[in-house]
């Protein structure tokens, strides 16, 4: 392997930070109109683009810069354009250092307030994260910044360099890629599912029922979709599990895209579509109370790619039995395409001002009226449904 020194920081973090765009945190933040800038103001649009993503927290969005401690690595995973071996790629790295004193001149001008750090392996999971780990205590400690760090738990981290990552970070990522080992294996042969992976977030769920955590992180995963062959239902057969049992705050679905100069060059990439439906599914089993075994699957495991799964599900079981809005539960209400979390919340509480009659007021509640009308009864009548020219999904 052979690595290009780049003296300059800039160029280092253009780079790195361009490469972190693979795992997924938050959505881009720097998107003005591009005919509005200067040639000058154009570079850092296009640097900014990759380097910053907005992160919605409890408190709001925040503006996170997403880069790499090396774009070195030895692991040959199939659809990474830094996988070893692949020429064309180059290796830089940032000593913890280097890298710490950049975010804190990002920081103290304003241009981010997080922190999210991923990184290549070489030497091995322990080694790679040692200088990650360095990278947060002098952010922490030297620069005595208390804001939001996201770091990624390398494959092969030791358990006490976990314990250290918790206590830094206000989220750890441990990413499974695959849907369970088997599929795996397909995409990165070098790791390991239950003793690299599942391990590790075991180790993190020991660690924050442990004592002496003052505040525990979060857990995300991430999921490459589509090259490995599995279906829909094997990866959120694995997500539902990892929400129950190590208490997994996060799974992201990332689509495939075909790398040049790697093993699954040639395979499609995944439709957007696709993604969104996971997406929409994972939802409805973190926040609308749905079960597994409720999701629409088909005979082959796929969710259907024309229908949101929520409207596909109402459709199948509200259609002949409607849920009346002002008995039902929260619960109840939660099955109803067009109510959520807030609009749901919001009817309970209408619902003690008087009894809710026409669609006019779930409108003006939150709710999706509309969509919500074909599968409701508001004081025992059906409400008028409007003709849908464009259909529903």
């Amino acid at each position: 392997m052979r690595t290009i020194v780049v003296p300059d920081s800039q160029q280092k973090m253009e780079l790195l930070t361009r490469l972190a765009g693979l795992d997924c945190e938050g959505e881009p933040r720097f998107a003005p109109d591009p005919r509005t800038l200067t040639p000058r103001e154009r570079v850092k649009r296009d640097f900014l683009a990759d380097a910053v993503v907005q992160v919605q927290r409890p408190d709001g969005p925040l503006t996170v810069l997403r880069t790499m401690q090396t774009s070195a690595c030895e692991r040959n995973c199939h659809y990474c354009p830094f996988r070893a071996g692949r020429s064309r790629m180059v290796r830089v790295s940032f000593s913890p250092d280097e890298l710490a004193r950049e975010f804190e001149r990002m920081q103290r001008a304003g241009v981010v307030k997080g922190l999210f750090l991923s990184s290549g392996v070489v030497g091995g999971g322990v080694r790679a994260m040692d200088p990650m780990l360095a990278t947060a205590e002098l952010i922490r400690g030297k620069y005595e910044y208390r804001g939001y760090i996201h770091l990624k738990i390398m494959p092969g981290a030791e358990r006490a360099q976990i314990e250290r990552a918790v206590r830094l970070a206000d989220r750890v990522s441990i990413n499974l890629e695959g849907a369970n080992a088997r599929r795996l294996a397909l995409l990165a042969p070098g790791k390991s599912f239950e003793g690299e992976l599942l391990q590790a977030m075991q180790w993190v769920h020991e660690i924050g029922r442990a004592q002496g955590v003052p505040k525990m992180p979060s857990l995300a995963t991430q999921f490459v979709v589509g090259p490995a062959g599995e279906s829909d239902q094997e990866l959120l057969t694995t997500v539902e599990r990892l929400y129950r049992q190590v208490k997994l705050a996060r799974a992201y679905y990332s689509g495939f895209n075909p790398v040049s100069d790697t093993p699954l060059a040639d395979a499609p990439a995944t439709p957007v579509l696709r993604e969104h439906r996971l997406y929409q599914a994972d939802w409805l089993l973190r926040f609308y109370g749905f079960g597994l075994h409720e999701l629409p699957f088909d005979q082959n495991g796929a969710l259907p790619s024309g229908v949101d799964p929520k409207l596909a599900w109402a459709r199948q079981h509200l259609t002949g039995r409607p849920v009346e809005v002002n008995r039902a539960s929260r619960g109840e209400l939660l099955r109803v395409p067009g109510i959520g979390p807030r609009s749901a919340d919001a009817i309970l509480h209408a619902r003690r001002q008087g009894r809710l009659r026409d669609l006019a007021e779930l409108r003006a509640l939150g709710a999706v009226a509309d969509r919500a009308a074909p599968f409701v009864l508001l004081d025992g009548r059906r409400p008028p449904l409007q003709l849908n020219l464009w259909g529903q999904n």
